[in-house]
């Protein structure tokens, strides 16, 4: 059984605490390729698919030919709209796509339980007994980062439930994400070094993935 630092929630070291094998003992015959192919939706799904522009249909202007077609010697262009005139519509841009492909709740929960038992194999895995702050404080959760995580590497806060008091402490610091613990994914666990989960978000996680 993976083993995890435990802290108090002044950041001093109190023991170990042991990982569930539920989520920290994940194994699968590709494991790179489930963790790349669900990455790789949930990128896809990032994707608003907005981008867009006008034809010449959806520009602003007059459809009257501009000049008649011939004895002028110019070229025989159409109405102002077309697309080689400046202030016309564009020809081959764009169009709102719709990018989302949806993923396997069973192969999401198992890409997310394999990122875990990364982390945990790594030993870049923290639990820290509680994160309690009366008023938004900044300058507090960088001392207790300071303590538990010293290094300038980007780290993944879990918390359960969402705590503006914990949010705005940890909002501006450098390095550091947040998320609850409820709604994380494998992407954000393996896009940080360090993974900090307080007591009540390894609950969280286990009564929610577990199932």
């Amino acid at each position: 059984m993976l083993k995890a630092i435990k802290y108090s929630a002044t950041g001093e070291e109190i023991g170990k605490v042991d990982l569930p094998e539920a989520l920290f003992a994940a194994e699968a015959k590709n494991p790179e390729a489930t963790i790349y192919e669900v990455i790789k939706c949930y990128l896809r799904n990032q994707r608003q698919g907005t981008a867009a522009v006008k034809f010449r249909g959806d520009v602003k202007g007059s459809g009257r030919k501009l000049y008649r077609q011939k004895g002028t010697g110019n070229a025989r262009v159409g109405n102002s709209r077309t697309n080689i005139r400046v202030g016309g519509g564009n020809a081959f841009g764009p169009i709102p796509k719709n990018w989302n492909k949806p993923i396997p709740k069973k192969k999401r929960r198992l890409a997310l339980k394999l990122a875990l038992t990364e982390r945990a194999k790594s030993n870049q895995v923290i639990v820290i007994e509680s994160l309690d702050f009366d008023k938004p404080n900044t300058k507090g959760a960088m001392e207790l980062l300071t303590k538990i995580s010293p290094d300038k590497v980007r780290k993944l806060i879990l918390v359960d439930g969402s705590d503006k008091n914990i949010v705005k402490s940890f909002s501006n610091l450098e390095y550091v994400e947040m998320n609850r613990a409820d709604s994380t994914f494998a992407y954000e666990i393996l896009k940080c070094k360090n993974l900090i989960l307080t007591e009540a978000a390894l609950s969280k996680i286990l009564e929610v993935f577990n199932k």
